[in-house]
């Protein structure tokens, strides 16, 4: 017996033309993304998908309100959405985890599995991206890089309040009704006049243990204590790599931003100049995360009754806490209170950014403003110049919608700007986002 073959469709995207599964509601970019990431088989938890769909929902909602989409489409989008964060439309999210890191194909299957399925409500056909765009509305006011993030947020907050807590405190008060205090060989009230007199003796409130036995057995207050450490230690890396990333150049790097040169970076090259104080707490952030694996470690191993660990659990929190306060310190003394913006260079990568194609899209529509883009960037020209030879927009008019510091929701004197002024109502212009290959001068190759 011979199989059919499977219907197919064309949808398009400003890439071009792809052939999709007909009996999909995926299109164009998510279709891509199956042939590009086929990478393991870990796609995103039925929870990720069902807070996406909410999220999807929320802003349709909010998109009408604001005037930016029209109650008909608003209503289609949120019917569709509605049925992504049911679960009926699981299958139409085919894509594994592996895929850019800002979760943009995830994004962009929800919104082009959600439009599709409104334009069908609407009356339309599948793909047509009428009356319903997976850009333009679906998406509207948004960006995957806070669709993705706060969906990431909707789902823990529901699956930690809705399953975890319940079922760690059913557990500790199970375990709690089959314990018994101890206070052996001391006499009564003996621990709560001794916490009292730390209290006054240090300044710090100071309180028994409720269970005695699990204070011996576990330290879980001083696991949780560096796993704060810990989030501390990953803000700084980011804070530190960003600084040291901004200032790098001069002449082959980003330079937009210019840190205090307090030494020699070198002892070959003369006049190199190390971001040193952005390396030195990179080196202690890494000491205080791997801090943190002994901590856990030291925490899990506390069999029965007795935590053994404890030597190690003291010296590696301790030392974390010296580590970063003394780091903090460094780092604000010598580089933060004298790091300055190079205005210049910065309005050099600014003008030259394709990533303000985000202001023309409330105007163009999405697929226009991406030709806009795609032809600057081919032929080394900047938006402005691209949009007027499309014939897309005349200079007067690319001045007046392109407005980076719109996009910022401040104006250059630092005042908010009402949403109502800006050109988009989320600004997604990054100068990064147009920074490419290698930055040469970020470190020492001596060493």
């Amino acid at each position: 017996m011979t199989r059919e073959p499977e219907a197919r469709r064309v949808e398009r995207d400003t890439m071009g033309e792809i052939e999709v599964d007909a009996r999909r509601y995926w299109g164009a970019q998510t279709q891509r993304a199956i042939e590009h990431f086929r990478i393991g088989t870990e796609r995103f938890p039925r929870e990720f998908i069902r807070a996406l769909g909410l999220v999807k929902q929320a802003a349709a909602i909010a998109n009408r309100d604001l005037g930016r989409l029209d109650a008909v489409k608003a209503g289609a989008i949120v019917s569709a959405a509605d049925l992504v964060a049911s679960g009926a439309l699981d299958e139409e999210f085919p894509l594994v985890v592996w895929q850019t890191g800002s979760g943009t194909q995830t994004n962009m299957n929800a919104n082009e599995v959600i439009a599709n399925r409104a334009i069908e409500i609407l009356g339309g056909e599948r793909g047509s991206k009428a009356p319903v765009h997976p850009n333009d509305d679906v998406n509207r006011s948004q960006s995957s890089n806070d669709v993705i993030p706060t969906a990431m947020h909707v789902a823990a907050v529901a699956e930690i309040e809705g399953r975890l807590l319940p079922a760690a405190r059913a557990l500790r008060d199970t375990l709690a009704a089959k314990a018994d205090a101890t206070g052996l060989n001391a006499p009564p009230e003996f621990g709560e006049r001794v916490a009292r007199e730390l209290a006054g003796l240090t300044g710090h409130r100071f309180v028994t243990a409720t269970n005695r036995f699990a204070a011996l057995a576990s330290h879980d207050a001083m696991v949780a204590a560096h796993g704060a450490l810990r989030t501390l230690a990953v803000a700084l890396t980011k804070i530190a790599n960003d600084v040291r990333w901004l200032a790098s150049g001069p002449r082959a790097g980003i330079g937009e931003i210019a840190i205090p040169e307090n030494e020699p970076g070198s002892s070959i090259m003369p006049g190199k100049v190390n971001p040193t104080q952005a390396e030195a707490l990179l080196m202690v952030t890494a000491q205080v995360m791997g801090n943190d694996v002994a901590v856990g470690m030291a925490g899990a191993l506390g069999n029965f009754e007795l935590n053994v660990y404890k030597p190690l659990i003291a010296h590696a929190v301790l030392q974390s806490v010296r580590l970063l306060a003394d780091a903090c310190e460094s780092f604000d003394r010598h580089l933060a209170r004298g790091l300055e913006p190079r205005p210049a260079r910065i309005a050099e990568h600014l003008g030259r950014s394709l990533m303000l194609v985000t202001a023309l899209v409330p105007r163009l529509g999405y697929d226009r403003a991406a030709k806009i883009a795609t032809r600057a960037h081919r032929e080394g020209t900047t938006l402005r110049e691209a949009a007027i030879a499309e014939g897309a927009l005349s200079a007067e008019e690319f001045d007046a919608l392109v407005r980076p510091e719109a996009m910022t929701g401040h104006d250059p004197r630092g005042a908010p700007i009402r949403q109502s002024d800006s050109t988009t109502l989320r600004g997604s212009a990054t100068v990064q986002g147009d920074i490419v290959g290698p930055i040469l001068d970020a470190g020492d190759p001596e060493t």
